[in-house]
């Protein structure tokens, strides 16, 4: 699951200028993690990608000054108030568990290969 949003009430002006940079943010990069640097969830997610040396966009929403609107835009555009938010080769992927089972199930790293974020796959290199 990870941390549940809680934002005050945010102005629908708001909300969009923050679903215009959630958008572009996702459409220009293979994979983004949408976090906050307390989640413990979050963590897992980002060592796992860090194990599978994954070249990703991080944005943690606590440091980000209008990380409570971009939440709330994820929140609307995706229906998962929670971080870790996951997006793969601009699809939304969920949160920790989510991630995890895709792991667990050999189905994540395909995905993170066909989006272009593990450069060096030992699974695709031919031996020698």
């Amino acid at each position: 699951m990870g941390t549940i949003w809680s934002g005050g009430h945010k102005s629908g002006e708001e909300i969009e200028m923050a679903l215009s940079k959630v958008k572009e943010v996702v459409s220009s990069n293979p994979v983004v993690v949408f976090s906050k640097t307390y989640c413990g969830y979050c963590k897992r997610v980002k060592q796992l990608f860090k194990e599978l040396n994954v070249s990703y966009k991080l944005l943690e929403l606590d440091e980000e000054s209008d990380g409570s609107e971009i939440q709330s835009a994820l929140a609307e555009w995706t229906k998962q108030t929670t971080v870790p938010n996951v997006f793969i080769g601009g699809q939304h992927i969920g949160g920790s568990d989510a991630v995890m089972e895709k792991h667990r199930a050999g189905k994540l790293v395909p995905m993170l290969t066909e989006a272009g974020a593990i450069a060096n796959n030992s699974a695709q290199l031919s031996s020698i």
